[in-house]
């Protein structure tokens, strides 16, 4: 999980971003739009945190040991995560 200080920076890069190429005009508050986008990335990072843990016990379930960070262990790793994220609707 990022901390909260590199979150409201992110923050503020995407409202940046999404205001200097005009894709949004903003009619709220500010600190509405802020609170938003901050509750949208904590949401997302909070999923990523949940996959990666379904990941890494569907490894640690196989009969021979993988060698965390290992290339074998990493192309699984990848298409377990992406597997999952397909079943969130997340891909």
């Amino acid at each position: 999980m990022l901390s909260d200080d590199k979150i409201a920076r992110l923050t503020d890069v995407v409202l940046r971003g999404l205001i200097d190429k005009r894709l949004i005009s903003i009619k709220e508050a500010d600190s509405l739009v802020r609170r938003e986008i901050k509750r949208t990335i904590v949401k997302e990072l909070k999923i990523g945190e949940e996959i990666d843990i379904v990941v890494r016990k569907k490894l640690q379930s196989f009969s021979r040991n993988l060698v965390e960070g290992s290339p074998e262990w990493r192309v699984l790793y990848k298409k377990f995560f992406e597997e999952e994220e397909v079943k969130r609707g997340k891909r």
